[in-house]
């Protein structure tokens, strides 16, 4: 009989939807989570019926459903980070932030409010909530398209990134990365792709440290659930005990085998494959 030979790998928790296509959402977060050896727990706070070619519907869960969920969790794992992805109503967001306030550990907050197509997917008071969840984050990732909601201002440069970042961090957030797929002007022009990392530092005249992060840009329109396996892998490092910088570094790296090599499956764009975002 084979001896009973456990591991013990440390936990992170995404609180995000359900993707029934499995691209993006609790599904991408929870491959990305498993390929960098962290155990993923989850809360979901919607489901959704989509696939490649789209969003048919979407149906958020009772705000007292999703705090239950994450008492669950919270009362039997030791949670080393946690991520949030898509929390599609004002009460939810609320909910949430609630929940993860006395939590001691790493918070990444991805701010799903702007689909691909530039479409807002949350209503004003939805978005209005988020303020005080970034407060709270040690790391907030959106898009450019996120930033410029959350800040009031358009961000289309990394230049405009990068002032996006320092608000963010002005309104509390530890650390905001700023991602660069829907942005031009990097050294490599439309070729690159440029995400910006704010961080707040006690030391410096500024407050702040910048960084930037050029990738290759792959000529693929299948980067479904990039985003969420993005947020994802940076929590999964945050849990193994990796620094913001870090892990946001290796992170972004990765992306870019996970685009090339993203799943060409159904008839819409593909998804991007997390799997390999664990790979040093």
């Amino acid at each position: 009989m084979p001896e009973y030979d456990p591991v013990d790998p440390p936990v992170a928790l995404t609180v995000a939807g359900s993707d029934s296509g499995g691209g993006a959402g609790i599904q991408a977060d929870l491959t990305a989570m498993t390929a960098h050896g962290v155990f993923g727990a989850s809360v979901v706070t919607a489901t959704t019926a989509q696939n490649t070619r789209g969003v048919a519907d979407v149906n958020p869960l009772p705000a007292d459903h999703v705090a239950s969920q994450y008492a669950a969790v919270a009362d039997d794992f030791d949670v080393r980070a946690v991520k949030t992805g898509m929390l599609a109503t004002a009460g939810i967001v609320e909910t949430v932030t609630e929940a993860v306030a006395d939590a001691d550990v790493p918070l990444v907050v991805d701010p799903v409010m702007v689909a691909a197509t530039g479409d807002r997917l949350l209503s004003p008071a939805a978005e209005a909530a988020y303020e005080d969840l970034v407060a709270a984050a040690t790391l907030v990732t959106p898009n450019a398209d996120e930033a410029a909601v959350l800040t009031g201002d358009p961000v289309e440069t990394p230049a405009d990134a990068a002032a996006a970042g320092r608000e963010l961090v002005a309104l509390g957030a530890d650390a905001a990365l700023v991602k660069g797929g829907h942005l031009t002007g990097g050294d490599g022009g439309d070729d690159t792709v440029v995400d910006t990392l704010v961080r707040a530092e006690e030391e410096g005249e500024s407050g702040v440290a910048v960084d930037r992060f050029e990738t290759p840009r792959v000529d693929t329109a299948a980067t479904h659930g990039s985003g969420c396996a993005l947020s994802s892998a940076i929590a999964a490092r945050l849990a193994r005990g990796e620094s913001v910088r870090e892990a946001v570094e290796a992170a972004v790296e990765g992306m870019t085998e996970a685009v090339r090599r993203g799943y060409d499956v159904g008839e819409g764009p593909g998804a991007v494959n997390p799997t390999v975002l664990g790979a040093e």
